[in-house]
């Protein structure tokens, strides 16, 4: 679905700017806002040029500047626009790639030159002019948007690959990447692909979190059109894009947002709730509607624009309380006494309303790190709005529970069980992200514990009990390539650790959970429901194992996951099952083609007619070391 056209442009200055344009913006609900502000190639009473349109309502005088005129302020003066607190002009003769900014004369009576907030291309970094550019981009990813812009979000299951483009293969461009990780993503079984932030940012080591184009994609791969192609081509071989939005905080950069015309124009002016202390930056006011529609626009334009499927909201948690990294004196109550930013959570829900209107099958995902209530609820119950949240509290849990010596797990068991008291009371996305093996925290095969046989051991069964467990998937890059070190967004990542038989077993392996998942209905269809879920046992501390079913929604398909988290092996482990007759092995995450020992030679398993663990049936099955093994029911 499209965004309907605000109005012709017939009313404004020189026949291009609408009274209804003017009307929706003064309303803070002019969702195609990209289309009125920013600078535009067009021809005006017959005239070729540009148009340029930029709000600054402080501003004592706006013009812009650029290639034509020798960064010369005497000569194209924008006019404002009545009392909308926009100004304007055409500009005739220009053409595409001509650079240009704003020069404002500020309510304080300094001269800035600033970045079009709107431009949608920016020079390459640390360049920062923006530049006039039309799409010519054709699309032809029409079969994708017709077989998957009908559907819910909740409708398929995402086994989401999350990669930062500048680092997967250094020295790609977006076209390149575009064939180069289309190929690897189809390879390996992944649905989506998801983006650390593509928008305009001047420092590559801030990995795209501090945004100063929030409308341009970044030109160190190429331009918009390239970036286009870039998403035609994954979604020609099957694979949806999300890209991380960054609506919580922006830079302080003189040449772009902060005091835009003077004052403080996106900021909050208050320091207590307009400057986030833990990345030295500076927090949109939510409050003002001006704002609220250039970040919901913003939102919108990746859709409509890219053909995007969804955005990941960076860093919830920081916009919903007003004392996110505050101390007491540091922060300002709402106006019921309360540390919940009204203004944000109003913003928020603003947001996920418009995108869900013009795009119902969307993908709109919050990294939220707190216990909020209904963050992936409709907004009309009450709740955010958001489609799918990330489980970080699982993340955290197992990651914890990991790094344990096996001989110390049987005291760490509930790290593994607890995360199933709250499993369905969001739409959980599963994270094992870029945040968690950067910093020190280590690869997360490096987290492992024991000897080099133990620590792969481990990290496969981490991928066969994370894909068992209800919820989408996502797994950072490198993560499939059981590479040692760190990631480090300048040296890319470890594509020699594939010479290690180890290493390419723990790549087949992701290649198999993602193959396997998506032919076993019973391991996604019912993920947000506790109807696909039951515990066998929950309780073998002593052994450090567990067992559990996951069902399809029909009631067809049983598939029973079962884990031994030591590396001592357990024949004749018994667990209960439904149905009686052979359930056939699926995965075992100790296969010899995974890197593993071959213990048990994957065996599957006749179950009885002798109830167990509250199931009529059951068997005696294999569990070899460090391992996780998926059984699927008779006949399926």
């Amino acid at each position: 679905m499209s965004l309907p056209q605000a109005s012709p442009r017939s009313d404004g200055p020189d026949g291009w700017i609408g009274e209804v344009d003017l009307f929706l913006f003064g309303e803070g609900r002019h969702h195609r806002l990209w289309e009125l502000l920013g600078a535009h190639l067009r021809t005006v009473g017959g005239v070729d040029g540009a148009t340029f349109a930029v709000w600054a309502p402080n501003a004592r005088a706006v013009r812009v500047v650029g290639d034509w005129n020798l960064w010369d302020g005497r000569v194209d003066r924008l006019e404002p626009v009545g009392v909308s607190g926009l100004w304007a002009a055409f500009v005739p003769g220009l053409v595409e790639g001509a650079r240009y900014k704003f020069e404002l004369e500020g309510a304080d009576g300094r001269l800035r030159l600033k970045a079009d907030p709107l431009a949608r291309a920016c020079e390459v970094p640390p360049s920062n002019a923006s530049i006039l550019t039309r799409s010519t981009h054709v699309w032809g990813d029409g079969a994708w948007v017709a077989t998957h812009r009908i559907d819910g979000p909740l409708a398929r299951p995402m086994r989401t690959y999350e990669a930062h483009l500048g680092s997967w293969r250094p020295g790609l461009d977006y076209r390149q990447l575009a064939v180069a990780l289309g190929d690897y993503l189809v390879d390996l079984g992944f649905t989506h692909l998801e983006l650390l932030p593509v928008a305009e940012h001047p420092f590559a080591g801030s990995w795209g979190y501090q945004v100063t184009g929030y409308f341009a994609p970044t030109s160190r791969f190429g331009s918009p059109d390239d970036f286009r192609f870039f998403i035609d081509h994954l979604h020609q071989r099957g694979i949806g894009v999300l890209l991380d939005w960054v609506p919580g905080h922006f830079p302080k950069d003189d040449w772009a947002l902060a005091r835009f015309d003077g004052t403080a124009l996106y900021e909050h002016e208050d320091p207590r709730k307009g400057e986030q202390p833990d990345w030295g930056t500076l927090v949109f006011n939510y409050g003002r509607h001006e704002v609220r529609n250039f970040l919901v626009a913003n939102a919108l334009y990746w859709f409509e624009e890219f053909h995007i499927d969804g955005l990941r909201v960076d860093a919830v948690a920081s916009m919903l309380y007003l004392d996110y990294s505050r101390e007491p004196g540091e922060w300002e109550p709402n106006v019921h006494g309360g540390r919940e930013n009204l203004e944000a959570i109003a913003f928020l829900q603003e947001a996920n309303s418009a995108v869900f209107d013009a795009y119902p099958s969307a993908v709109m995902v919050a990294e939220e790190s707190t216990s909020w209530p209904n963050v992936s609820k409709p907004v009309e119950w009450g709740g955010l709005g958001f489609s799918h949240k990330w489980n970080m509290g699982w993340m955290h849990d197992t990651l914890s529970y990991f790094a344990h010596d096996p001989v110390h797990r049987r005291w760490h068991h509930r790290d593994l069980t607890f995360g199933m008291l709250y499993a369905f009371t969001e739409h959980f996305v599963l994270p094992l992200s870029h945040d968690e093996v950067v910093h020190g925290k280590a690869s997360l095969l490096s987290k492992m514990p024991g000897d080099e046989w133990q620590r792969f051991a481990n990290l496969r069964c981490l991928y066969g009990w994370m894909w068992a467990y209800p919820g989408q998937k996502l797994l950072f890059m490198g993560g499939e390539l059981a590479q040692w070190g760190e990631w480090n967004e300048e040296a890319g990542l470890d594509w020699q650790a594939l010479s290690g038989d180890r290493h390419r077993g723990v790549q087949e392996l992701v290649r198999s959970v993602n193959r396997v998942s998506a032919e076993t209905p019973a391991l996604w269809e019912l993920d947000n429901s506790a109807a696909g879920f039951r515990w066998l046992d929950a309780d073998d501390a002593e052994h450090s194992a567990y067992a559990f079913l996951r069902f399809s929604a029909d009631g067809s398909q049983v598939v029973a996951c079962a884990a031994n988290f030591t590396p001592v092996p357990r024949e004749g482990y018994r667990i209960g099952l439904p149905r009686a007759g052979e359930w056939r092995v699926i995965l075992d995450t100790n296969a010899t083609f995974f890197g593993g020992t071959g213990f048990g030679g994957t065996r599957n398993a006749w179950a009885s007619d002798e109830p167990y663990q509250g199931q009529p049936c059951s068997a005696f099955v294999t569990l070899p070391p460090l391992s996780v093994v998926w059984l699927v029911s008779p006949g399926s």
